[in-house]
């Protein structure tokens, strides 16, 4: 497989870090990604497998403000947490 991509998770404050390892921006899917030519044993704190992402993003997520827990009205619904970019 020439030139396949393995997809990180890398959250932007860690963007630099993953950049000077060699990881590229895919700038249609938004991601950080690297090439198969690289040691891919650096980027070991930055893989997720596809499972797990997805359970992540299909939750619904709840906020307790003041002792009083709220449900989004919408189930796909998923907030901002600052693990990932909002826009992923």
């Amino acid at each position: 497989m020439i030139n396949s991509r393995i997809y990180l998770n890398v959250p932007y404050s860690q963007k630099d870090e993953a950049k000077a390892l060699g990881a590229k921006w895919d700038a249609n899917k938004k991601r950080w990604y690297a090439s198969n030519n690289l040691d891919i044993s650096l980027f070991k704190k930055w893989e997720q497998s596809a499972s797990a992402s997805q359970v992540s993003r299909t939750k619904p997520s709840s906020k307790t403000v003041l002792g009083i827990t709220t449900q989004p009205k919408d189930k796909n619904f998923n907030a901002y947490n600052g693990n990932q970019p909002p826009w992923d």
